[in-house]
Formats: structure tokens, sequence, C-alpha cells
């Protein structure tokens, strides 16, 4: 099969450019910190189908998701966080535990991003060191993830930062106004395959595209709720439930064309 005849042969996706609704409010606890929201992204219908029917980025190891790569941690916060937790886990919840003390050796290394050194989840055989393989006795699936319904927390608690994120994307930057004043802007916004810089060309699928990953009962902001919780802070959130809330009911002029695309199926 050549080149062409494998990305023929590739899951349906939608493209990438199309029209796009979007929110504006300022946090109700600040006045400096204004909140874009895309609700075409947010108001859709995508939902995570780990082991329900994800064809996964790699078509050569379609069980295991995103997550062959290993995360990059977003600072030295994020990683020291994930530490604790790891820290938790013992051999009934984790296939690569080394069945001793674990050390930062057995799962952090140091990888290239976007040219500069940065510290990332271990990876072994082309899979990040947290994932359980399929026919693992502890079950397919992230390590931190089974350790976070163990000990009933929140997943976002015990995992890296861009894997609870994912696939919403936070970009915040100051901007100064013409009168000279500053404010903050958050954007959430879809974290598609560009997002992942040049190397999105080279995914074999990616799921926010993907009309079969559009199958939720719920729109993202609603099932998302604790991430953007975590995200912009409650009673920011609560401000975006009742401004989406009023826009979902007039109806979206700017539907997401996965989700459309599944409607129509």
């Amino acid at each position: 099969m050549d080149a062409a005849d494998a990305a023929d042969d590739r899951p349906r996706e939608t493209g990438l450019d199309f029209a796009r609704e979007w929110i504006e409010f300022f946090d109700p606890n600040n006045d400096t910190h204004l909140i874009r929201a895309d609700l075409t992204w947010l108001g859709s219908r995508w939902t995570c189908i780990f082991a329900a029917g994800c064809h996964g980025i790699d078509r050569t190891k379609p069980d295991l998701g995103c997550c062959v790569h290993g995360a990059f941690f977003s600072d030295d916060d994020d990683r020291k966080r994930v530490k604790q937790f790891v820290k938790l886990l013992t051999p009934e919840d984790w296939h690569n535990h080394p069945g001793r003390k674990v050390t930062a050796r057995d799962w952090v290394e140091e990888d290239d991003l976007d040219g500069e050194p940065q510290k990332r989840t271990r990876t072994k055989d082309g899979v990040c060191i947290f994932q359980n393989p399929p026919g693992s006795p502890m079950g397919l699936g992230c390590a931190l993830h089974g350790l976070a319904l163990r000990i009933g927390k929140h997943p976002l608690e015990t995992k890296p930062d861009v894997c609870w994120q994912l696939p919403i994307r936070r970009d915040q930057q100051w901007h100064t106004r013409p009168d000279g004043t500053e404010i903050l802007v958050t954007s959430l916004e879809e974290y598609d395959r560009r997002g992942w810089g040049a190397g999105g060309h080279d995914l074999d699928w990616y799921c926010t595209s993907s009309p079969e990953a559009h199958v939720g009962s719920e729109p993202v902001y609603v099932t998302y709720a604790p991430e953007l919780i975590a995200l912009i802070g409650e009673d920011a959130y609560a401000e975006l439930v009742r401004l989406a809330d009023a826009r979902m009911n007039a109806g979206l002029i700017a539907v997401h064309p996965a989700t459309a695309a599944q409607d129509e199926q």
C-alpha cells in the first residue's frame, strides 16, 4: 500500500478550516481577565472514545489512543505534582512498575520540544511508560488514570497537565489596549491536530475532527466541567455555562462539522 492509498484508507475526518462562534466575557472575579470561548468546539458533542472505537494517532497501535509519545510536562510544578502520585502506584496498578521504590529514572526523560530540552514521561517500546498494554492484568489504559479512580480522585489531579487538558487548548496572552491598559486574554479552543505542530500532519487519525468521536450525549462544556473549572475557575465557568446555555438554546449557527456529520448519519 503506497502513501496515497494509506491516506485514503484512514477513517473519515472533516476539514480544519470552518466558521466558528465565539463568546467573550470577563472573569467575574477579575475585570482585567477576558475569556474567549469557542462555542463551536465547546458546544460540540465530541467525547473521548478511548477503547470504544478510537483508532489511535498511530495506526500500528490503535489500542493506545494518543498515548504513544509520552507527555511533556508544562513546568516543574506539573512534574512534582505527578511525582506524588507516581509514589502511590503499585505493581497491581502499573504494568511497567519496576518492583521496587520508583525513581525519576523510571518514568522521566528529557527530549527536545520546539528546540528546547524539556522533561516528559519516559517511553518504552514507543509508548508512554504509564500506558498499561492490552491484555495486562490491570486493564488497558493509563496507570495514573486508574490510580485516580482507585483512590477517589479526578484524573486531572494525577495525570500530567497536557493529558487531562486535551483536547481543550488554553492560550493566554497579555493584550495592550489602545489606551495603554492591559488585560489577560484567555482563549479556550479546540486542540486539533494542528496543535501538535508540524507533527500533526503525520498523525494517522485524530479524534476532534472525526464524526466517530462526536457521539456524546451532552456538549463538551458540560462533560468537561472539572477540566474547565481547573482552567478558568468556578465562577468563570458558571458564567461560561450561563452564556453557552443561552446560545445553545437559541441554536448555534456554526455547528462543528464533525458533530453535524454525525447527526446526518
